[in-house]
């Protein structure tokens, strides 16, 4: 069967500032979170590859956009780090500027639809130090920046995401003890939750106001949860996780609403969020224009088959537990499960729960670990599996297209391997191969059959 998609339909995938650019101390830029968790413990980093162990953007992003043309994507997303533009979270850093403007314009000039990530994981440390967004006051230093951003880069940003994973940002910091500071603290995490809602409102009215190019969205890992069954238990279990991780978010950004069951749960659990004056008017009024999805596994949970522990810290795990599926099929390098219908189910909820805004899956990969196993004689990983992923939930990508899903693009994660905050260099997404004792770059199999994806904007498959 031939899967055709719609004619202005983009193609392309995915980097991050943070794990890319590598100069991390060079002209001016600020210590993040990420630099001061590495330096405090780089034992806990695998094979303590940290931060600035990565490709080197900041001098060679000319060749990473060329190889991006190679393979002729049409669509490139990528983030700006604060803590380089504005190193004291008030001056303009001019040779930031001069990179990033340069940047943007190497991928806009081959042809590339450009998205734009503000804030992805990596708080500047100046900020984090006074609470990052537990403490409301650094929302109006957050809003400078963006307003910044839009002044500085007009033009040639195609759509601007304000968040990527905003919901896993609180939870790497204050829940998970996977970034400085280091936290698991239920209270501070949903003051942050609520403080980016506000934040988030803030920026979308401000580029509404300023009349900038381009389109204002953010990026979610909406994780479609399936309850285990029917069974009253197991439907609430999946409603609380839901409420905690998705609906916080999804509710403001896209219906324009603070999700009221939201409020009433986190006051059942001694959590008081402090609503302002006009902050629900702020919400309802600003509202996204496109939905980035990353998607990857579903989420199956069941109800606790034990009591939580009352003295245990409250953390997104304390009121389910993971449910495995009997057969399901596991990418077992990363340890999630494959399930490629969960594109079709997350874009028909948008669709029918938010009115079905302009969506584009901004990431969906597969991650595997030590793929020089998968060499061929000339020395080519033969990533099949990697190629057999993306079709199928490609598939399922079209399907929902035929059923009325706004959706205008896929942009894969990603588009070489790179450092990322869970596993550094530990499971490799790219297209392109990178060694990073040599800096070489070589093509996968995958993107020579995604360079075909995209000129014939499709694929055949049985």
């Amino acid at each position: 069967m031939k899967y055709e998609f719609p004619q202005d339909f983009k193609w392309g995938s995915a980097v991050w500032a943070q794990g890319t650019e590598g100069a991390f101390d060079k002209d001016g830029k600020a210590p993040t979170v990420w630099d001061e968790y590495y330096r405090l413990s780089p034992e806990r980093f695998y094979n303590e590859i940290g931060p600035s162990d990565t490709l080197n953007w900041y001098e060679n992003y000319e060749k990473y956009a060329q190889l991006a043309q190679d393979i002729e994507h049409n669509s490139f997303r990528t983030s700006i780090l604060w803590a380089r533009l504005l190193p004291d979270g008030k001056t303009v850093n001019e040779k930031a500027v001069t990179y990033y403007k340069n940047m943007f314009k190497a991928f806009k000039d081959r042809g590339m639809e450009l998205s734009i990530v503000l804030y992805w994981f990596d708080m500047p440390l100046l900020f984090e130090k006074q609470g990052g967004f537990t403490n409301r006051d650094v929302i109006d230093s957050f809003v400078y920046y963006c307003e910044k951003c839009f002044e500085l880069f007009d033009g040639l940003v195609d759509i601007w995401y304000i968040y990527n994973e905003p919901i896993v940002d609180v939870g790497i910091k204050y829940l998970r003890d996977m970034c400085y500071p280091n936290k698991i603290d239920f209270n501070l995490t949903n003051q942050a939750i609520y403080h980016m809602v506000i934040a988030h409102a803030m920026v979308v009215k401000c580029f509404k106001e300023g009349q900038y190019n381009g389109k204002i969205g953010s990026v979610l890992n909406h994780q479609h949860i399936y309850p285990r069954s029917q069974n009253a238990g197991d439907l609430e279990a999946a409603h609380t996780l839901d409420l905690m991780t998705q609906l916080c978010f999804e509710d403001p950004l896209l219906a324009g609403i603070l999700n009221e069951e939201w409020v009433a749960f986190l006051k059942e659990h001694h959590v008081i969020i402090e609503i302002q004056d006009g902050d629900l008017q702020l919400i309802k009024e600003n509202k996204i224009d496109v939905l980035g999805l990353n998607i990857y596994h579903p989420t199956r949970v069941k109800c606790l088959d034990y009591l939580r522990n009352p003295k245990a810290p409250i953390t997104f795990d304390s009121f389910t537990e993971e449910y495995q599926m009997h057969g399901r099929q596991m990418n077992k390098d990363r340890g999630w499960e494959i399930y490629p219908k969960v594109v079709y189910d997350t874009l028909m909820l948008m669709k029918e729960k938010y009115g079905n805004p302009e969506m584009r899956i901004t990431e969906n990969g597969m991650g595997v670990q030590d793929e020089y196993r998968f060499r061929n004689h000339v020395g080519q990983i033969q990533d099949d599996y990697r190629i057999d992923y993306v079709k199928k939930h490609l598939i399922w990508a079209y399907q929902a297209i035929q059923d009325g899903a706004n959706l205008k693009g896929y942009n894969m994660w990603s588009f070489i391997d790179l450092w990322s905050p869970s596993n550094q260099f530990k499971n490799c997404y790219g297209f392109y191969e990178y060694d990073l004792e040599t800096g070489e770059t070589k093509k996968k199999k995958s993107a020579d059959w995604f360079k075909q994806v995209t000129l014939n904007n499709g694929f055949e498959s049985e």
